[in-house]
């Protein structure tokens, strides 16, 4: 191969690192990352490395590929506690509020998952115990444990909403529908640190 062509696979390395740098979905940045050790085997093996552009190929690419994909997959799920009886299609405005978890979810490149409970005080012991990130449910079940925040006199939210995570509390705050009580709940304290109703 001729040294200009040399020079220009030798190029796309930073080039691909860069892309690599400033992607903010993290999906992208497997497939950069897969194209990054492509380039870096391949850069290798006409360098005349070859065990390295092997070891690159098989280590470097394709194994830690896999482990970054399965690592991604599992970390970036919202997994939000519900009670049985509520229901996505029965209930408008849970499906309404469902809705905007997902579109949430989404704008940060994760997943809603609901896990279904029989009643509160289950669902609120695992979110205590770390089982679940976040809890949703209707004012009439939760009780004034879980209340936690000001509710304005003559005013009921349709659901309160708690979490245990802080950043997960700062995304929703701003990005939650009106109506809703969003609540963090302290997993040491055990009990709500914060609330507050959207307007």
């Amino acid at each position: 191969m001729s040294d200009p062509y040399l020079y220009v696979i030798i190029a796309l390395l930073p080039l691909a690192a860069s892309m690599l740098l400033v992607q903010s979905n993290p999906y992208y940045a497997l497939i950069v990352r897969g194209i990054l050790g492509a380039i870096a085997a391949l850069s290798y093996s006409i360098l005349g490395a070859a065990d390295v552009a092997l070891t690159e190929a098989l280590v470097g690419t394709l194994l830690a590929i896999t482990l970054y994909a399965v690592t991604v997959r599992s970390s970036m799920v919202i997994r939000l506690g519900v009670i049985k009886d509520l229901s996505i299609d029965g209930d408008l405005q849970f499906g309404k509020l469902i809705g905007a978890l997902r579109t949430v979810a989404a704008k940060w490149y994760m997943r809603l998952e609901l896990v279904s409970y029989q009643d509160t005080q289950t669902m609120h012991q695992a979110l205590m115990d770390r089982e679940i990130h976040a809890l949703c449910l209707k004012p009439e079940l939760a009780g004034d444990r879980e209340r936690g925040g000001a509710i304005p006199d003559g005013e009921t939210p349709l659901f309160q909403t708690a979490t245990r995570i802080q950043r997960l509390y700062d995304i929703m705050k701003a990005e939650l529908p009106s109506e809703t009580l969003l609540t963090y709940v302290n997993p040491s304290a055990s009990t709500p640190d914060s609330g507050e109703q959207h307007k």
